[in-house]
Formats: structure tokens, C-alpha cells, sequence
């Protein structure tokens, strides 16, 4: 997997990121103290957009996309979940 490190405060390099940033935004106000709500609700969240198609992987859900690369770098003869 390739890892990407962008220059520090140039947003644009890193459209993904901010479009989640967005995202996360519908459910937790900027500069929101994350204290105020349980686990469960946060996890609901994450669950919530992990679930949400993307146009950029040929609208794929990130847990799609997840699936996906796991299945593509196991093992053979490994036990798995999935």
C-alpha cells in the first residue's frame, strides 16, 4: 500500500481527507468536545460512513474497498473471517 504525505497546510493535496473532514462535520460540529457523546454513537457514525458509497473508487463504500484489499493480500492457506 502506498502512503502519501502531503505538505503541511495545502488541503488541496489531500482531497479525501477533507472531503471526510466534511463528512464527519454532519454528525460532529467543528471543534466539538467528541466527550459529549457515548462510544455507541460515535461507532454509529463511523459505521454510517464506512457504509457511505465514494465517487472516487468507482462508488465503492470504504468498507468495500477495505474488503476488497484484504481479500487481495491473504495468504493462501491462511484461516480468515470474511
Amino acid at each position: 500500500m502506498r502512503v502519501f504525505f502531503a505538505d503541511p497546510h495545502s488541503p488541496w493535496q489531500r482531497g479525501t481527507h477533507e472531503n471526510t473532514n466534511g463528512l464527519l462535520r454532519q454528525y460532529f460540529p467543528k471543534g466539538t468536545d467528541l466527550s459529549r457523546w457515548s462510544g455507541q454513537e460515535i461507532q454509529a457514525a463511523a459505521r454510517t460512513m464506512n457504509n457511505r458509497p465514494r465517487k472516487t473508487p468507482g462508488w465503492k463504500t470504504p468498507a468495500e474497498m477495505l474488503n476488497d484489499y484484504l481479500k487481495s493480500v491473504q495468504q493462501p492457506g491462511v484461516a480468515s473471517t470474511g
